[in-house]
């Protein structure tokens, strides 16, 4: 059983249902940005989504575009993505997901990608611009089964369609809470509902659900018909926010915690 699938049915017997954090790798700096993940695990993160920083990340708003650009200037790099998620895996035993786009793993090597990442003690990857279509190039390099690739469903994407992607799906299916880029407002729970019920009706796979919620009262609502709830660009408007406080650890462990709160039913 995959450490994602471990950890989603471990919550489930507790009635409770996923915190998945996101941050860029590498904001603002390697060490500061391992401290905030720390906290972040302090603070009773579920699972971890650790962003690969890009130059054109095009789902991404501008709180996200920033963390990767300050990400990028103090000199983060996929390898040292990689080394950082040993660090990581150190002091946690969370699931590591490796958020990014296909240009950064493409130029590394999609096989030395997946040795590398399961070797730091990552457990999957979402790649927002790599279709189920053009996948098999990477996924065929890949020897086990051990490495979980989550897919993003749309609010916008047929049921067909849905159930061609979790088909290709493992751990879980990202789905995205509304039309727009991630830190977008107007979170509507009720049509998350609307959106959750066909795409649950053609998979098994836990549904999480992003963009848009940075409230323990968003996560509320979005937990109460999902099976976990993403937070990312709340998260690096904190950083952003703080960057030279030197309480900023204490800051995020603190919201994390309210946050997890309110995935318990």
């Amino acid at each position: 059983m995959s450490c994602i699938k471990n950890s989603f049915e471990a919550l489930k017997a507790k009635n409770e249902k996923a915190l998945v954090g996101f941050v860029t790798a590498g904001d603002p700096d390697f060490d500061k940005s391992v401290e905030i993940v720390k906290a972040m695990c302090e603070g009773g993160m579920d699972v971890l989504e650790l962003g690969i920083p890009f130059s054109d990340p095009t789902a991404d708003g501008p709180v996200i575009q920033r963390s990767s650009q300050r990400a990028l200037s103090s000199g983060m790099s996929l390898p040292k993505v990689l080394e950082m998620v040993k660090i990581v895996r150190g002091f946690t035993k969370i699931p590591i997901v490796l958020f990014g786009y296909y240009n950064p793993i493409f130029s590394y090597g999609g096989k030395r990608f997946y040795e590398d990442a399961l070797a730091a003690g990552a457990d999957g990857v979402l790649i927002v611009d790599l279709p189920p279509e053009e996948s098999a190039e990477l996924t065929s390099l890949w020897e086990g089964d051990d490495f979980d690739f989550i897919r993003l469903v749309a609010p916008t994407t047929g049921q067909d369609r849905m159930k061609q992607i979790a088909d290709e799906a493992s751990g879980f299916i990202y789905l995205v809470s509304m039309t727009g880029v991630t830190g977008s407002q107007g979170l509507d729970s009720s049509k998350v509902a609307d959106v959750i019920a066909p795409l649950k009706a053609v998979t098994d796979l836990p549904v999480c659900v992003g963009f848009g919620i940075s409230t323990p009262e968003h996560v509320k609502a979005v937990a109460a018909v999902s099976d976990g709830v993403v937070v990312g660009s709340a998260f690096e408007r904190l950083i952003e926010e703080n960057l030279e406080n030197r309480g900023l650890h204490t800051m995020v462990q603190e919201y994390t915690e309210s946050l997890k709160a309110a995935t318990r039913g």
